[in-house]
């Protein structure tokens, strides 16, 4: 259960990542809102995983996947252009994560 939660965390590091980038530096309320509550449960989350996690591959799975799938959010709206490289760099990243899950 704890890996879902861990999951579900960076999936909200994302959300508040991508709301952050929106709120303009705090001038739009509506992404300023979305941030401040994404990040409080994501935290909360990574907070809660890393009670039966190793705390190094439970941060490295909780930024990997926040990071990767800002990006790929980014690429899928067209606010970032979407490159082979950076592809075959999130996957790269994807398969680090998960070697480390299977040897933790």
């Amino acid at each position: 259960m704890d890996w879902v939660i861990l999951l579900a965390s960076g999936v909200l590091e994302a959300v508040w990542a991508t709301a952050l980038g929106r709120s303009d530096g705090f001038r739009r309320p509506w992404p300023t809102v979305v941030f401040v509550v994404a990040s409080i449960l994501s935290l909360v989350g990574l907070g809660i995983a890393l009670h039966t996690l190793p705390t190094g591959t439970a941060y490295a799975v909780w930024t990997a996947t926040g990071a990767s799938l800002t990006v790929i959010w980014a690429m899928v709206t067209g606010t970032e252009r979407a490159s082979v490289a950076k592809v075959l760099l999130l996957g790269g990243i994807v398969v680090c994560v998960v070697g480390l899950k299977v040897l933790a």
